[in-house]
């Protein structure tokens, strides 16, 4: 994607001809990223309406990118393309608060049984916990994959605090306090990786760092893309379980 890059950067407004180029250069991340979300959502969500919202907010990001910030414009298109896709399904109540709800309820048992028994728990004994059936808590911990924390629980809730953010994320030249929240955040993240259990950190690492697919990733672990993604479920659960009890997420 070098030239896509050197197009970023050389980018001018004025310019549609280069517009629509960027554009068309950075459409296979729009269809990348919409399908490793469609990895956590049910059937009856149309892929197709996704990835027209995704390609709106790639639009945006060529729109409100700023040149003057070097090349970095694909770590904005992937935030903004993500964001877009995101917000569309919390519009259609896949994320809604009921939803949301139901996840942190499942967090806090995982995370109250872990204290109390003083081991790891499984989806049977959580299950019986919260009075559910085994289904139900696959199906939470599967709608738990597909957004790891949000804005608004890092405590950016304005439209200016989420654009300072996603600045920061991008080039470091921002306010003192976002890039303290940001550290923090980045050095507890990382140790709670490194408290992971093997295969699920293997899974994080695959997914997130080496950006491989929940099937490329089942190939390198012999194992199915059912079970990435029951792992990578297991794993974003766990992280966010330990993030909470450091206060870095609110309940």
């Amino acid at each position: 994607m070098a030239l896509a890059k050197t197009s970023a950067k050389n980018y001018i407004k004025k310019d549609d001809s280069y517009r629509d180029q960027l554009i068309t250069e950075y459409l296979p991340y729009v269809k990348r990223i919409v399908h490793r979300i469609a990895v956590h959502l049910p059937s009856t969500i149309d892929i197709e309406d996704l990835m027209n919202v995704g390609v709106i907010g790639l639009i945006q990001a060529v729109d409100r990118y700023d040149p003057k910030r070097d090349n970095k414009f694909m770590t904005y298109a992937v935030f903004r393309i993500r964001g877009a896709v995101l917000s569309e399904l919390r519009s259609r109540d896949f994320l809604s608060r009921a939803n949301r709800r139901k996840i942190r309820n499942l967090e806090n048992v995982h995370l109250k049984l872990e204290q109390k028994l003083g081991r790891e728990v499984d989806d049977f004994e959580i299950a019986h916990e919260l009075g559910i059936d085994i289904e139900q808590v696959h199906r939470t911990k599967q709608m738990s994959g597909i957004s790891f924390i949000s804005f608004e629980e890092l405590g950016f809730s304005s439209k200016d605090e989420k654009e300072k953010l996603i600045n920061y994320l991008i080039d470091s030249e921002d306010d003192a306090l976002t890039v303290t929240r940001l550290k923090e955040l980045k050095a507890a993240v990382a140790r709670a990786i490194e408290k992971l259990p093997e295969k699920e950190r293997l899974v994080i690492s695959l997914y997130y760092l080496d950006e491989l697919t929940m099937k490329e990733t089942g190939m390198v672990l012999n194992v199915t893309e059912s079970r990435v993604s029951q792992i990578h479920s297991q794993a974003i659960m766990r992280l966010r379980a330990r993030l909470k009890k450091e206060k870095f997420i609110g309940d």
